[in-house]
């Protein structure tokens, strides 16, 4: 008898420069809650949610370009991953200064995911954070 429990889900979408952080977001508390992550881990919830809007504005604001954004739940991990299909060279984090309004997001990435690491495509580059859920599981 095939195990039926779920091994793995995900979820893709693009969103364009114009109104894409937003709907972004809403997009992945939707299927937050269909993982039961808003009852069962706010904070992690909320953690996601400022990484996809952080890497939808780089993606928009530095490569410009829209973000494909896919969610993938593994039954360990949250894999939130971005893909840009422009701009050159591979996001680093700033320092942190006192003036800028900006240049703030991969830093609090750092500060939120579990992990996360960048790479390099043909056009572009992915950003992907991992996330556990608080408790262990989702």
């Amino acid at each position: 008898m095939a195990d039926s429990s779920m091994k793995a889900v995900g979820w893709a979408r693009s969103f364009p420069v114009s109104g894409g952080v937003r709907a972004g977001r809403c997009w992945a508390r939707e299927h937050l809650e269909s993982l039961g992550w808003t009852e069962s881990a706010p904070e992690t919830t909320d953690d996601v949610l400022l990484t996809v809007s952080e890497l939808i504005t780089n993606a928009h604001v530095h490569a410009r370009s829209s973000a494909q954004v896919v969610l993938t739940w593994d039954n360990r991990c949250l894999h939130v991953s971005v893909h840009d299909s422009g701009g050159s060279g591979m996001p680093t984090p700033r320092a942190p200064d006192t003036v800028s309004t900006g240049g703030r997001g991969l830093a609090l990435v750092d500060a939120l995911a579990d992990h996360w690491h960048t790479h390099a495509q043909q056009h572009g580059k992915t950003i992907t954070a991992c996330f556990t859920p608080s408790g262990g599981d989702g």
